[in-house]
């Protein structure tokens, strides 16, 4: 959980730090595989983290990433800010909301970054519907590509701040990542995490092979 906390401003003995580092657009894009609104707005989120928490692309878990969906944005937060699935400091959390979390674990700094609502044209709306439902021509979908390219265009030029809500939290800072031994599955053979482990009639097995007991609740 985290609470707000008061930005109060820099204050005498506060470090001044210059803008980071950020990594080109056609970087995350590439890394990515394609352009779309998801990814910009990850691109955005990520260069409000590092400008606020004043730090560069993280190297070894000083910076960690609460996301709360798996959309396109995670992508571009990963390429970013260094924030990944595999070092343990990328935290994925299923509520499907455009909201991510960033702490900064050296100076114990978080910042909740929240998407702002967004008004759509109507006409791009109706172009959206037309595409969704296989009912779309050829011009519809070129003139919905033009759409969003402009669309993509005004996100980039314009502040982040202009579609995030951003508030200065206290949060439980997460433990780093931890190392675990492993052990066989005595049904398939594969080795599993022991912190994944189950055990099933004296024996080690892994989630996919583990027969759950439920009664309902």
């Amino acid at each position: 959980m985290c609470e707000d906390f008061p930005n109060s401003g820099d204050s005498e003995e506060s470090p001044q730090a210059e803008d980071p580092t950020i990594l080109p657009f056609s970087e995350v894009i590439r890394f990515h595989g394609h352009l779309c609104p998801g990814v910009t707005l990850g691109y955005c989120a990520s260069k409000i983290a590092l400008k606020e928490l004043r730090a560069g692309r993280d190297v070894d878990e000083q910076l960690v990433a609460i996301v709360e969906n798996d959309a396109c944005g995670i992508d571009a937060i990963q390429a970013v800010t260094g924030c990944t699935l595999g070092k343990g400091n990328l935290i994925y959390r299923d509520y499907g909301k455009h909201v991510y979390t960033f702490i900064n674990r050296v100076t114990g700094d978080a910042i909740r970054v929240s998407l702002k609502d967004r008004e759509i044209d109507d006409s791009q709306k109706a172009l959206q519907t037309r595409v969704r439902e296989g009912t779309a021509s050829q011009d519809d979908r070129l003139a919905l590509k033009k759409l969003q390219q402009e669309n993509l265009d005004k996100m980039l030029a314009a502040p982040p701040e202009n579609y995030f809500h951003v508030k200065h939290v206290r949060v439980e800072i997460p433990e780093k990542a931890r190392l675990f031994g492993s052990v066989k599955c005595s049904k398939c053979g594969e080795m599993t995490a022991e912190s994944r482990a189950r055990v099933q009639n004296g024996n080690f097995v892994c989630i996919p092979c583990f027969d759950e007991y439920t009664r309902g609740w």
